[in-house]
């Protein structure tokens, strides 16, 4: 069963990156320029550094990326007032409605992806996936703690 579970996922997971590219295409953003995007709003002002560590990229595929969306005009760069060195990430006022059309578009994706279960089964399906979430961070965390 954990054989044919797992692509199920891993098929699932990539056909929905893919229709979701498909969507998005015309908006000129990537998904993941649209998941930096999305991190950003949540932690605003953060540095390069930290941004990295919370999408799980190294430092300089961050760095590509947040140089391509100040040139879209998304996201700014400016000085950390503590550290010289660093820059703080910052939305424009131009990534805000950006965002809402991508969160649409995802929405959208999701509706279709979900249509013929109900509102229990959907649910349901997202408290199973929740607890799959729980169990592998779970054992994530107890592998660190335990070397």
């Amino acid at each position: 069963m954990s054989d044919p579970l797992g692509f199920l996922l891993t098929d699932v997971a990539r056909l929905l990156r893919r229709r979701f590219d498909e969507r998005v295409r015309a908006l000129g953003v990537t998904r993941p320029q649209w998941r930096t995007l999305t991190t950003l709003s949540r932690h605003e002002g953060a540095n390069q550094g930290t941004l990295a560590d919370l999408l799980e990229v190294e430092p300089i595929t961050l760095c590509r990326m947040i140089d391509r969306l100040e040139e879209s005009g998304l996201v700014e760069r400016r000085r950390d007032p503590a550290d010289r060195r660093a820059w703080q990430i910052f939305l424009t006022d131009a990534a805000r409605p950006m965002l809402d059309k991508l969160r649409a578009h995802a929405d959208a994706l999701i509706g279709h992806a979900l249509a013929g279960l109900d509102t229990a089964e959907q649910q349901q399906f997202a408290a199973a996936l929740e607890l799959l979430r729980a169990n592998l961070l779970l054992s994530e965390s107890d592998q660190a703690a335990h070397g």
